[in-house]
Order: structure tokens, then C-alpha cells, then sequence
């Protein structure tokens, strides 16, 4: 990666971003909200390696792997979101919405209920899960954890 990010070269030549880690996730967050997820997961996997229970850092980077479409990563960082901070709502819904695009759908009716039980006043969770609950219900054929 030999690109500049905002006023500081991105690589010192060992591989690193210079700058300190800080800078790096200012980086990583300006990258992803102007729309280069890709660049920004790059980054922000460097800063997690160096900061791994920031849940910031681990958010940012998630959303990264989910908007870039790399629903696996974005899966894993999700639930290490979620371990570092087991009361965090996105980090349930998250998880949930990255199972949902991998077919995953009964991982993602356990978390999106979570994030649903969590936070009930958010509607975007509620239609979330239950979308997620319908076609766990199709592709099953029977009723069960797609219920409840």
C-alpha cells in the first residue's frame, strides 16, 4: 500500500502506517466514510493489531469488512466487537446483518434479537430481525427459533 492517507504517507517502507495508532483509526474512519472500504479495512486492520480491545477500533474496522462486502471478516470482527463489549446493540446487529448476507440465517435471528432486546425502540433492528426470521421460516419449512 504505497497511497497517502490525509497528510502522512501510509507505509514507512516496514509495512507500518506512520504516524500513531490514533492517527492511523482518524484515517481509517475518514477513508471509510468517503467511501473506500477496502482502504480503510487495510488500516484499520493495523490499528486493531496494535489496540485489539478497542471497541471503536474493532467497530470501524467491522463496518469496514461489512460496506466493502467481505461479510466473513465482517462476521468475526463483529464478535470480537461483541466479546470486548458484550452490551453493545450494533455489535449484535452487525453480526447478525453479516450472517444474514452469508446465508447464515439462524446466526443471524440469535443476534439480531439480541440487538432487538437490547434496544427494542430501534425499528431498523426489529424489521431486521424479522425479515431474518421469514426466510430462516423458508428455508426451513418449520417453525422454531424463527419464531421466537
Amino acid at each position: 500500500m504505497s497511497e497517502r492517507y490525509g497528510e502522512y504517507d501510509a507505509e514507512d517502507g516496514t509495512g507500518e502506517p506512520t504516524g500513531e495508532a490514533a492517527d492511523w483509526y482518524r484515517q481509517g474512519v475518514q477513508l471509510l466514510e468517503a467511501g473506500d472500504p477496502a482502504a480503510a479495512a487495510q488500516l484499520l486492520t493495523k490499528v486493531a493489531l496494535k489496540t485489539p480491545d478497542s471497541a471503536p477500533v474493532l467497530e470501524a474496522l467491522a463496518r469496514a469488512h461489512f460496506d466493502g462486502g467481505l461479510y466473513e471478516q465482517a462476521v468475526e470482527s463483529f464478535a470480537q466487537l461483541a466479546h470486548v463489549s458484550p452490551d453493545d446493540d450494533y455489535a449484535q446487529f452487525g453480526w447478525g446483518l453479516a450472517a444474514a448476507k452469508l446465508g447464515q440465517m439462524d446466526v443471524a435471528v440469535e443476534h439480531l434479537s439480541a440487538a432487538a432486546a437490547m434496544r427494542p425502540e430501534i425499528r431498523h433492528y426489529a424489521n431486521a430481525l424479522r425479515a431474518a426470521r421469514s426466510t430462516l421460516r423458508e428455508q426451513t419449512g418449520k417453525k422454531g427459533l424463527a419464531d421466537t
